[in-house]
């Protein structure tokens, strides 16, 4: 039966990642047979210690565990019933305490967390050479109904790193790859022996670049890029609706060690609207009219939101809350081939003063049958 991964760290069920990663590396120290010759006890815990910190470093078997306990991990019942097999393979998890790849991976995990780096393709010595990525850039617009119906080109005007141009963003003065570091052979990192751990330091010959240019573009200094103030033209699409993510790309951060450019976001989001509420591709409106419009019927006249004039036929015993369907005058869809429709959402104006002769005509009207009936 395997122990509960929370008692052998001595962590609450609730600890966040840090709180674990913080537990492990102390618990591991303390245990490593390094430091306990002969000791089985400490060999024990030392492999139980890593049995708990390989369930909740990783979100799945965390999940798993919390969900099903040891189920989650034996093989052919118990969870794997439920899950459609155990996700994780059959069995508990095993190291291989006698050294080799096992013994590496443990010993490699826990130097990282004491900020030795290790072979992990973020921080570690592999990737020290790398071309980067550069970084992705986010701003946001805000902008009318109106705009989002004819689109629009926003202007944003902001100050980047940018590849430099002359050196091709190798940083080198003849626009070439560095030449790889004769000490640490391109890893940027060496191996440095501290007690009975071997560990990782940055190469102090080319400062774990893994390159070393030995003549420095003029123009960067060496550095692969230079910081300049940028323009961006976005076009913002006709029908754009509110939220919608804009991509350029690569006209984000420059990469490094001539790395392609990051990407560069525009969030748009649509302020709302005096006249005009959207619903999806459709446009709706509200309109008051005369209560004898509503009763006899007549044509009134509306604006849209791209300036047209249109005459509306309102049918005779329309109801308030009734909305008339325009069709073809909503919101452009696709690539403004298509348009959504309006609603025009009806209202009723009551006039507060009535003449004598206003008064008498309505009197007749509430006493005929239709009206007394409920017909208003």
């Amino acid at each position: 039966m395997n122990k509960n991964p929370y008692e052998v760290l001595g962590v609450a069920r609730d600890a966040s990642d840090a709180d674990i990663k913080k537990a492990y590396h102390k618990l591991v120290m303390k245990y490593h047979p390094d430091k306990n010759p002969g000791d089985k006890t400490a060999e024990e815990k030392f492999k139980d210690v890593n049995n708990a910190f390989d369930i909740l470093k990783d979100p799945q078997k965390r999940a798993a565990y919390d969900r099903y306990g040891d189920a989650a991990f034996a093989g052919g019942n118990g969870a794997s019933a439920g899950m459609g097999g155990n996700p994780f393979g059959n069995g508990a998890f095993h190291f291989d305490m006698g050294g080799g790849a096992g013994m590496e991976d443990i010993l490699r995990e826990a130097m990282r967390g004491f900020g030795f780096g290790g072979f992990d393709g973020a921080t570690g010595a592999r990737g020290a050479n790398r071309q980067q990525r550069g970084r992705d850039l986010l701003d946001e617009v805000v902008i009318s109904l109106r705009d989002a119906y004819f689109g629009k080109t926003h202007t944003v005007k902001f100050s980047s790193n940018v590849k430099c141009e002359k050196c091709n963003g190798y940083g080198t003065a003849d626009g070439k790859p560095a030449p790889v570091c004769s000490r640490c052979h391109g890893t940027g990192y060496v191996n440095v022996q501290r007690g009975f751990f071997a560990m990782q330091t940055p190469c102090p010959e080319c400062n774990g670049l893994g390159h070393k240019i030995d003549k420095k573009c003029p123009d960067c200094d060496g550095s692969g890029v230079i910081h300049k103030n940028r323009t961006l033209e976005v076009k913002i699409p006709a029908g754009i609706e509110s939220g919608a993510r804009l991509r350029l790309g690569g006209q984000g951060e420059a990469g490094v060690n001539g790395g392609v450019p990051g990407d560069f976001y525009l969030d748009v989001h649509i302020k709302p609207d005096e006249k005009f509420e959207r619903d999806g591709a459709n446009l709706v409106m509200h309109v008051d009219l005369p209560f004898t419009t509503l009763a006899l019927g007549g044509d009134i006249d509306v604006e849209t939101i791209d300036d047209k004039k249109l005459t509306v036929k309102v049918p005779s015993g329309t109801q308030v809350g009734e909305k008339l369907r325009v069709r073809g005058h909503g919101m452009p869809t696709g690539r403004g081939t298509s348009f959504g429709d309006l609603y025009i959402d009806i209202g009723i104006t009551i006039p507060t003063k009535l003449t004598d002769k206003q008064k008498k005509i309505l009197t007749d009207f509430a006493e005929t049958k239709t009206a007394k009936k409920g017909w208003f």
